[in-house]
């Protein structure tokens, strides 16, 4: 029997590991634990008391365990994901979706999500990997204020003269941000670990040569207590950290980087210390020819300043990729121009309220979304949608939060304010996103659980087989060359190798107006072999106007007046076209009585005492409407030339019909070539009838098309793709394609398309045009290439250190690794894997 339970008083992967560990202590029962949801999935040989299992789970920590009640939705391939609200329209793999929560901003979460959604209130060190800490960026635009070089008490809102001096005033640096604060500590570290390190490696260095002038000075014992007071600096204060990190490490059990550099520098710290002041234990081959122990203080020093370098390298390298967030967040506007009783006044955008009156004047940003009350402007949006050609705005036509104004001011209302802006949602998707884990990680994170404990073991092999079999001094040989396998070995590069380049890539992505909600959707688009697209919207304009309307019996204007009524009610973008034509013919409209929207079919009401139907061939045998064949053969001679017809019933008789024409993107045609080019098939689903299907299709050469579809067609037709193996995208923009867009493994929405489709959807095309849908096949294609490049460096770097830093080239070449150039070669390991991320900035989409 199997049963499903709540768990309470998990916080992180650590927490959800020791619940799964301690339940499947209990006899007869086999447990699978996830955080998120916090469920337990017990499957027992006999029914096991929930008292037996909270009792165990109290000596693992404070958790609670219940029989859930509630029924967990299974988010399979299998889902009937057939709902149009926007609760249920889910993909179904966002369980496996770790990211920081939205209400973490400003707090610090480690960038290789040791904890999964873990986060912290203060700076330190993951207690895991032991890694730096990172910031969450404050998603939210500053202001910039002004102060006086001379005065800098004086602090105003604007620009202007001190009127203290009358100096110009100049603009305050911002508060450093986390990124810049770790440098900045780790950059004063470097300074003080160089100037005493430089001294000590000089010191040794002159002792290996003949005839050392240093011993003029002074006795080498002395030399020895020069070298230790020099390195108490390095050791106990620029480097004291990864110490604490390598204690932390062993304590908890979470073996990492640091645990190999604080055991490696450790020992050879101490064991130069032992040498100093009880140089009798040692054998004589540990001694120089004068007398006193071979001390390794510059070693120590040596490799602990070039690993505090790789760290700072490091930390300098990882702020460069969240830019992205960084220049979207420049985007957005500080101020607005508030319209209250005719009069101006300037106020923080924090202040501004749905539908307050806001004017825009020449070359400012738009402050908020909405919708210009009064004057026009070209617009350049290219910052939100890449396109580079302004566009024309008038009444009532929608502005976007941070695009930038021409030359003529507007007054505007504010519709979407704050955290609803577009600019806001997208700056919130790329740092959720960025900071979201690929499936490919998995590989990484196992390796790596067992690759300290392995480099320990080879580490001591390699101490006593050179103790052993090694020529003399065998035992110094056998303990330099243990140091340089703790020391080389690197499991931070196996961490970061994925998750920067999924931060840069998706910060790629938001700037050319692909929006990727989390890693996974960024790792499976490159796997895609099947597309599905909608037509109205996605293939086409999605800007529909009426271009004919034919009566049978000759009154085209009260047609127009029944239909555009029954229609204000409706959203779809075909009734707003029926709308906006009747009102471009001055024609008003009349109360509606009844009306229901008939999903994928069209729409029904009660107009002036009669029943109206407005719709295609299925609404009409839906309300029983008696066709004639002439007015089915001028519908049909419309529909064939890739028009889009509804059929008009009154009181059960087809009278006429409206047809509309969509026109299709310029980009559609170009972006379908190229998706076939790459071996992806495509397949366009569309509620239109066969005959203007098949005038699209012909025009944009597909070979796989389905007319009539409803959205469980749609819905139906993902999953028995699915179930032959193929993985499938869907691109849609209405809420009819919610489901859609849920079921198939990657939903692609259109930004002009409705929020429940945005939602529903993995990644979100900004401009609503299917050529992004090629720029986040090509950006996913170089991602995943990247991690892949990344992972290779780690791997390979540590297959092939390893075995050189243990000496296995030696008995050939001789050959040996110093820990000093193993510690250098470590550090700038994860170096390269960032670097390498970071190439991703410069790709061309």
């Amino acid at each position: 029997m199997t049963h499903t339970y709540t768990i309470e008083g998990m916080t992180c992967d650590g927490c959800r590991s020791k619940v799964e560990k301690t339940l499947n202590t209990i006899d007869g029962i086999e447990a699978k634990v996830s955080l998120t949801p916090s469920i337990a999935t017990i499957t027992m040989d006999k029914h096991v008391p929930t008292s037996v299992l909270q009792e165990a789970l109290t000596t693992a920590g404070i958790y609670t365990i219940k029989l859930s009640t509630d029924k967990i939705e299974e988010h399979s391939s299998t889902n009937e994901a057939t709902s149009k609200s926007h609760s249920s329209t889910h993909s179904h793999s966002d369980k496996k979706e770790i990211k920081v929560p939205v209400n973490a901003n400003g707090q610090y979460y480690c960038p290789m999500h040791c904890e999964g959604e873990k986060v912290y209130d203060k700076a330190g060190d993951c207690p895991v990997c032991g890694m730096d800490l990172v910031k969450v960026p404050e998603l939210k635009a500053s202001k910039t204020l002004y102060t006086c070089p001379m005065h800098p008490e004086v602090i105003q809102e604007a620009p202007g003269s001190c009127p203290i001096c009358g100096m110009d005033l100049v603009p305050m640096e911002p508060n450093d941000s986390e990124d810049q604060k770790t440098y900045k500590d780790l950059a004063r570290k470097m300074k003080i670990a160089l100037v005493f390190t430089v001294p000590i490696f000089a010191i040794a260095m002159i002792e290996m040569a003949h005839n050392n002038p240093l011993l003029k000075l002074m006795d080498a014992s002395k030399w020895n207590w020069v070298q230790l007071l020099l390195s108490l600096p390095v050791v106990f204060y620029a480097c004291w950290m990864f110490f604490v990190r390598a204690f932390k490490s062993i304590i908890t059990w979470n073996l990492n980087m640091f645990t190999l550099i604080g055991i490696g520098t450790g020992v050879a710290f101490l064991f130069s210390l032992v040498g100093m002041f009880f140089p009798d234990v040692f054998p004589n081959e540990f001694k120089t020819e004068h007398g006193t122990v071979l001390l390794y203080f510059e070693a120590t020093t040596v490799i602990l300043t070039l690993v505090l370098l790789g760290q700072l390298l490091e930390a300098r390298a990882h702020s460069q990729t969240s830019g992205a967030i960084k220049e979207l967040l420049k985007l957005a506007p500080t101020e607005a121009t508030l319209v209250i009783d005719g009069n101006d006044k300037v106020i923080s955008i924090h202040d501004i309220k749905k539908g307050d009156l806001l004017r825009v004047k020449p070359g400012d940003k738009i402050p908020v979304d909405g919708k210009i009350s009064d004057g026009e402007s070209s617009i350049d949006e290219a910052m939100i949608t890449g396109e580079p050609i302004p566009v024309d705005k008038k009444k009532d036509d929608n502005v976007i939060a941070g695009t930038i104004n021409g030359n003529k001011s507007f007054v505007m209302i504010a519709e979407k304010v704050g955290s609803e802006t577009l600019l806001s949602q997208i700056v919130q998707m790329v740092n959720d996103a960025s900071r979201s884990r690929a499936p490919i990680q998995k590989l990484a994170d196992s390796i790596a659980k067992y690759f300290v404990p392995i480099v320990v073991i080879i580490s001591v092999i390699t101490f006593f087989i050179w103790a052993k079999f090694g020529p003399e001094p065998a035992l110094v040989y056998g303990f330099i060359n243990a140091i340089a396998v703790l020391i080389i070995a690197c499991p931070c590069a196996l961490g970061l190798a994925t998750p920067m380049s999924v931060m840069v890539g998706v910060g790629k992505g938001a700037q050319s107006g692909v929006l990727i909600k989390n890693a996974e959707a960024l790792e499976n688009m490159n796997k895609i072999n099947v597309l599905i697209t909608d037509k109205t919207g996605t293939i086409t304009e999605g800007k529909p106007s009426v271009e004919t309307i034919f009566a049978s019996n000759n009154n085209e204007n009260d047609l127009l007046q029944s239909i555009a009524s029954l229609n204000q009610y409706s959203e779809h973008p075909l009734a707003q076209a029926v709308v906006n034509y009747a009102k471009s013919k001055t024609v008003s409209l009349i109360e509606v009585k009844d009306f229901e929207a008939v999903a994928g079919k069209g729409v029904t009401g009660t107009v002036t005492n009669k029943k109206v139907a407005l719709g295609n061939k299925k609404l009409m045998e839906l309300v029983k409407a008696n066709v004639s064949d002439d007015l089915e053969n001028k519908i049909i001679a419309e529909q064939k030339l890739g028009k889009t017809v509804s059929y008009i019933a009154v009181d059960s008789v087809a009278v006429g019909f409206v047809s509309i024409t969509d026109a299709i993107k310029i980009s559609s045609k170009e972006a379908i070539k190229e998706l076939l080019r790459q071996g992806i098939e495509v397949i366009m689903l569309t509620g239109d009838n066969v005959n203007t299907a098949k005038a699209v299709a012909d025009e944009l050469n597909l070979s796989s098309y389905r007319a009539s579809c409803l959205p469980e067609d749609k819905l139906n037709e993902i999953k028995r793709l699915q179930s032959e193996g193929k993985i499938v995208a869907m691109a849609g923009d209405g809420i009819n394609d919610a489901p859609a867009l849920a079921q198939a493994d990657i939903g692609i929405a259109m930004g002009t398309g409705t929020d429940v489709a945005i939602e529903s959807a993995k990644i979100t095309l900004v401009k609503g045009d299917l050529q992004g849908i090629v720029k986040a096949k090509n950006l996913s294609h170089s991602v995943m290439r990247n991690i892949k490049q990344n992972l290779f460096f780690a791997f390979f770097y540590n297959v092939l250190g390893v075995p050189i830093a243990a000496g296995v080239l030696y008995p050939f070449f001789g050959i040996l690794l110093s820990p000093m150039i193993a510690a250098l070669a470590m550090s700038f390991s994860s170096v390269s894997v960032i670097v390498n991320a970071l190439r991703l900035r410069s790709l061309k989409l």
